[in-house]
């Protein structure tokens, strides 16, 4: 009885105040506008709880840190579909990943990408739950690829998939980063062109 009077309670306290998911959605869409704003290492505690109108202890409940915080409020904004797409060859199906892949660098999102690597530099908690939580995932899927190209004898059996996987999309984020060059889909079809041409049986 006892408890079903205390939980009548809560709930008589809870009208005008914003719903657990409700709250945890708003934080997270803070999180992102602002770190578009004014980037990572401006960004603050203070000036989420302002935007998201949430007071700090309702973020920290949620994330131990700013950098657990800004990963999560990206991936929640940003999740695009990535996949290699079954185009019958290896070659052309990390072609099309890559041109997909180039569409979200030049998009917003991409500028967010930018952020994060870049504050990273500086925060190695940031860093690390960028290549946890978006990095690796997509190596990994990569790496799937790789290795059914060299099952089904399209790419040679002695390829590094790592050292592959690097020579192929670690331009895009050195035009991304630099900006030295565009990021074009004719620089993907010529950087895919020269680099599976060397892993060809």
């Amino acid at each position: 009885m006892s408890r079903g009077v205390k939980k009548k309670a809560v709930t008589a306290k809870s009208p005008g105040r914003p719903r657990s998911d409700e709250a945890h959605q708003r934080i997270l869409e803070a999180a992102y506008e602002l770190m578009s704003q004014i980037g990572f290492n401006e960004l603050t505690m203070e000036a989420i709880a302002a935007r998201a109108e949430v007071g700090k202890p309702t973020i920290y409940r949620r994330w131990s840190s700013k950098a657990h915080l800004v990963m999560d409020a990206f991936l929640a904004a940003v999740n695009p579909e990535l996949t290699f797409p079954d185009s019958g060859s290896i070659t052309e199906s990390i072609r099309l990943q890559m041109q997909q892949l180039v569409k979200v660098l030049l998009s917003p999102p991409g500028q967010i990408i930018a952020v994060l690597i870049g504050g990273g530099q500086t925060d190695a908690e940031l860093i690390e739950a960028f290549r946890e939580n978006w990095l690796i995932p997509r190596r990994k899927a990569a790496s799937e690829v790789f290795k059914k190209g060299v099952e089904c004898g399209e790419l040679r059996a002695d390829v590094n998939v790592e050292v592959a996987i690097d020579a192929l999309y670690s331009p895009l984020f050195y035009r991304l980063l630099l900006k030295h060059a565009p990021l074009t889909q004719d620089f993907v079809d010529e950087l895919v062109d020269i680099v599976m041409k060397g892993l060809a049986v």
